[in-house]
């Protein structure tokens, strides 16, 4: 037997000692010497060695090969960013909490593929997953924040580009309306998000399921009860497949727009169904609803009182958002409010208002961008 010493006063070589030569070695700031005395028997000392240089030699073609490495990650992580994007917003229905999310991501994905060296042999799935138990975790402590909030809480507006196709539209307002995700908000965060990514992500079950951290029998059960949920909820807030085209939708809307901006109470009132309600989102901002507008009559007289009042100053323009014609209001150039709707066959069944400056600000910045 016999002692041996390895000295080095080198930061990158005591890093590598400490890498592949045990608990033992520690790496040290630059400037210090890292002292470290082990036995060995003289067989072993040649094989120590060889194993060393060996090691060094392949640590440094990493260390050559990693920005390569991380432009390739960089670009995968971008080609995935829009689904983790959409995944995010219908878990979170806020686009400045998604895009948090999303950033969270791409960190731990950064991390990932430094400490690892090596590509994540299925790296969409993994980003998924990861963005997937965030979000989970991040709606159940936005849930506790939104039971405080003062007044009517919905989602904050999605601006998109309009979409290509009637198929297109249709999907659109199916998964991503305002509807949509406020009735999303009957299920629990692992739910919400089996649903999601099963339903709307056509993910296979075996995927969705290393996502909640679930067996796969069991995850086919959240969706299968999930479902159900969500058709219970449909049923009892009236909310079904909108049967009006969406060409008939934007041409109810420019009628509205006209009624309003004329001052017409009755054509107003024509274009709302006798029992619809007008619901609103007002954050801060004074004066707000006290709860639900009941009536075509008072919501009629509600848009007629906003004409006398704000008269030329008051701009009204036809908008896609969440996937649906909506409707933004100006004042004085600057956006005021979201009107979103809901629809019978020929008329207005439900009008949701977005007020709150904050839900605002986001699509603020995008509409100046446009």
């Amino acid at each position: 037997m016999r002692d041996v010493e390895l000295r080095s006063s080198n930061p990158i070589f005591a890093g590598i000692q400490g890498r592949f030569l045990g608990p033992g070695f520690r790496p040290y700031p630059s400037g210090q010497r890292l002292v470290e005395t082990f036995t060995l028997t003289n067989a072993a000392c040649g094989t120590v060695f060889c194993w060393f240089f060996a090691a060094t030699l392949c640590c440094l073609t990493l260390e050559l090969n990693f920005p390569a490495m991380s432009c390739a990650s960089t670009e995968l992580f971008s080609n995935v960013r829009p689904r983790l994007m959409a995944i995010g917003y219908r878990m979170l229905s806020s686009v400045q909490e998604a895009e948090d999310l999303v950033q969270d991501a791409w960190l731990r994905w950064h991390e990932e593929t430094k400490s690892s060296r090596a590509q994540v042999l299925n790296a969409e799935a993994w980003l998924v997953t990861v963005t997937t138990r965030m979000a989970i975790d991040r709606l159940r402590a936005a849930k506790l924040r939104r039971a405080t909030y003062a007044g009517a809480w919905f989602p904050e507006p999605l601006l998109e580009q309009a979409p290509t196709t009637p198929e297109q539209a249709c999907e659109n307002a199916d998964n991503v309306s305002i509807a949509f995700l406020l009735l999303l908000d009957c299920l629990s965060p692992e739910a919400r998000a089996a649903f999601l990514l099963r339903e709307v992500f056509d993910a296979e079950y075996e995927q969705v399921a290393e996502a909640i951290g679930r067996s796969e029998a069991s995850t086919r059960q959240i969706v299968h009860r999930a479902k159900k949920r969500l058709e219970s909820a449909r049923e009892s807030t009236g909310l079904k497949p909108l049967p009006m085209p969406a060409a008939a939708r934007l041409d109810l809307l420019r009628r509205l727009v006209q009624a309003i901006s004329s001052g017409d109470l009755e054509g107003i009132k024509r274009l709302l169904a006798e029992e619809s309600e007008m619901l609103g989102d007002f954050g801060d901002v004074r004066p707000s609803l006290s709860g639900p507008l009941l009536g075509a009559q008072r919501i009629a007289q509600l848009y007629y009182a906003t004409h006398l009042r704000h008269g030329a100053m008051m701009r009204l323009e036809p908008a896609i958002l969440n996937g649906e014609w909506s409707l933004l209001r100006y004042l004085d150039g600057a956006l005021d409010s979201v009107q979103t709707f809901e629809f019978t066959d020929v008329q207005v069944s439900r009008v949701r208002i977005q007020r709150n400056p904050v839900k605002l600000a986001r699509l603020k910045e995008k509409l100046l961008a446009f």
